[in-house]
């Protein structure tokens, strides 16, 4: 599976620096600040790691750690559309080829919501028994969690991926992202 992720992020990478760079761009443009944006996420065997994203939102919004809402004011024109085409998670490629992160798994968590949730929702931390993904079958299938009931909910599609891990699993999880 590393071989493989490898493979195509090298293939594409000529690619993806222009979409990268034509994104960063366009961020700087309309709002002041980096156009990177980094958190500190809970990976593989509860490792914090520094997860990258094309800003979308305003800048200094990030003091305070909450899930961001359907319509959130924070979010910029440009981060609208990027949100929206989910190019804001390009800079994760980064992640993964420093082995952080991979293509497809459970995604990363913020830490201060994985510590809260290994308190209150039972077994949440075998979730971090493999790499993180850039997506995952609880996205495709379940989509964006906001409160601490809907992450419940969605840790039942990070198992069930765990369990049935497999090219196959990984190929129709690649299907309907693209799809999304």
């Amino acid at each position: 599976k590393r071989v493989s992720e490898l493979a195509v992020i090298i293939l594409f990478a000529p690619l993806l620096v222009i979409i990268a760079s034509i994104i960063a761009v366009a961020i700087r443009i309309e709002s002041p600040g980096p156009a990177l944006f980094r958190q500190s996420r809970t990976g593989l065997k509860g490792a914090r790691f520094t997860m990258l994203k094309f800003r979308s939102m305003i800048t200094g919004s990030d003091k305070e750690n909450r899930f961001a809402e359907k319509n959130d004011k924070r979010v910029t024109r440009v981060g609208k559309v990027l949100r929206r085409l989910r190019l804001d998670e390009l800079p994760q490629l980064w992640n993964v080829y420093r082995g952080e992160m991979s293509l497809i798994g459970p995604r990363p968590e913020q830490e201060e919501f994985t510590q809260r949730f290994e308190q209150i929702i039972p077994f949440y931390r075998f979730r971090h028994s493999v790499l993180p993904g850039i997506t995952g079958w609880a996205q495709v299938m379940y989509g964006y969690a906001a409160s601490d009931e809907q992450t419940r909910g969605k840790l039942a599609f990070d198992f069930y991926y765990i369990k049935h891990m497999s090219a196959w699993l990984d190929l129709v999880i690649l299907v309907k992202t693209l799809r999304t």
